[in-house]
C-alpha cells in the first residue's frame, strides 16, 4: 500500500504546534478549575502544580484529526468514528477525575464503555499468531477490552516523573508508526504520528522542572490511542510473532505495571493502591536525578521499540547489526556508569 507522507508529516505538525500553543491555556485552566497537584508523600515535588495540561494534548490530536478527515478516506469509516467517540469517553474521564478525584471504579467504568465502543464499531484482535496460530473467536472481545483498558492504565501508572509519560509515549508512539508503515496502516500511521506530535508538544513544559502535569486527562488518553493504534497497526497485520511485537513497542508501561500488581499482591496490599515501588521511583531513590532517571527509562523503551521493529522486518542481517549495536550501546553505557561511581 502506498502511503502518503505528506499527510503524516502534516498530522504530526499539526498536533506538535497546537499542543505547545495551547498548553499554557490548559495550564491556566487547570487553576481555574482547581485541578492542581499538591504536594505528597509519594510525590516527585514541593510545590503545587496545575495537572490537567492533558487538555492540550488531547486538543492537538483531535484538530489533526479533523484537519486530516477530508485527505483520508480511512478516516471517514465507521471504525475512525468509534475510536472518536471512545477518545472523547476517556478524555471527559480524565477531566473529571483531575478536578474531582472521580472514584477509581467509576473511572474504570468509563474505560470500559470507551473500549466497548471501540470493538463494536469494528476493531477487534482477532487472532494470535505466537506460539502457535490461535483465533480468539468469542474471545476476541473480552481480550481486546482487557488490552484497551490494561495499556490506558498502564500509561496513567507510569505518569509519574516529570516528562516520563510524554516521552515514553513519544517515543513508543514514533516506534508504533514506522511498525504501521511497514505494515500498510494509514489510519493507525496517523493516529501515531499525530499522538507523538502531540506528546512533543507537551515536553517543553513537562519535562522536568514541569510547570504543569498532563493528569489523568492526559496519560489515560496517551494509553487509549496507543492502545487502540496497536491492534488496527499490529495485531490485524503482523501475522507472526503479533503480541510480542505489541508488547515490545510498550514494554516499559506494561511491564511495570505487571510487577507493580505482583508486588502488592506479594505484600497483601489492594492491587490498585499507589506505592513508590515504580521504576522510576527505585531510580530516584537509588541516587538518580529526575531527569537522569527518565532519561534512563526513555533509553529502555526505545530499545524495547528498535527490537520490536527489527522483529517485524524479519531480516536476519538487520537483525543482527541492530542488535550488535544495542549492546555495543548498552556495554558503553555500562562503563560511563562505573566511572561515575568511582
Amino acid at each position: 500500500m502506498e502511503h502518503n507522507y505528506l499527510l503524516y508529516i502534516t498530522g504530526f505538525a499539526c498536533a506538535f504546534a497546537i499542543t505547545l500553543v495551547t498548553t499554557p491555556f490548559a495550564k491556566k485552566l487547570s487553576i481555574k478549575v482547581g485541578a492542581i497537584d499538591y504536594p505528597r508523600k509519594r510525590g516527585m515535588h514541593n510545590e503545587p502544580v496545575p495537572r490537567m495540561g492533558g487538555v492540550a494534548i488531547v486538543l492537538g490530536f483531535m484538530i489533526a484529526m479533523l484537519v486530516l478527515l477530508p485527505f483520508v478516506p480511512e478516516l471517514q469509516s465507521r471504525q475512525f468514528l468509534g475510536f472518536m467517540a471512545g477518545a472523547l469517553i476517556i478524555a471527559a474521564a480524565g477531566v473529571l477525575d483531575d478536578i474531582y478525584s472521580i472514584r477509581p471504579k467509576t473511572k474504570l467504568i468509563m474505560q470500559i464503555l470507551a473500549a466497548l465502543v471501540v470493538i463494536f464499531t469494528g476493531t477487534q484482535i482477532n487472532m494470535f499468531n505466537w506460539p502457535v496460530l490461535t483465533h480468539l473467536d468469542i474471545f476476541s472481545g473480552p481480550i481486546t477490552l482487557l488490552w484497551i483498558v490494561g495499556v490506558t492504565n498502564a500509561v496513567n501508572l507510569i505518569d509519574g516523573v516529570d516528562g516520563l509519560a510524554a516521552g515514553v509515549c513519544s517515543i513508543c508512539s514514533l516506534c508504533l508508526m514506522v511498525l504501521c508503515i511497514l505494515s500498510g496502516s494509514p489510519m493507525a500511521v496517523i493516529f501515531t504520528s499525530a499522538l507523538a506530535g502531540s506528546c512533543m508538544g507537551f515536553l517543553p513544559r513537562n519535562f522536568s522542572p514541569a510547570e504543569v502535569f498532563m493528569g489523568d486527562t492526559g496519560a489515560l488518553f496517551l494509553g487509549y490511542v496507543l492502545s487502540v493504534s496497536s491492534i488496527i497497526g499490529v495485531y490485524k497485520a503482523y501475522t507472526v510473532l503479533s503480541i510480542v511485537i505489541a508488547v515490545l513497542v510498550l514494554a516499559l508501561p506494561i511491564l511495570d505495571t505487571l510487577f507493580a500488581m505482583l508486588r502488592r499482591f506479594i505484600k497483601g496490599k489492594p492491587i490498585m493502591q499507589a506505592d513508590r515501588g515504580h521504576l522510576h521511583h527505585r531510580l530516584i531513590d537509588a541516587g538518580y536525578s529526575q531527569r537522569r532517571a527518565v532519561v534512563v527509562l526513555y533509553g529502555l523503551s526505545a530499545i524495547a521499540g528498535v527490537i520490536a521493529i527489527v522483529i517485524a522486518i524479519q531480516d536476519l542481517w538487520v537483525t543482527l547489526i541492530v542488535l550488535g549495536f544495542l549492546l555495543v550501546m548498552l556495554l558503553m553505557l555500562y562503563v560511563y556508569r562505573n566511572r561515575m561511581n568511582q
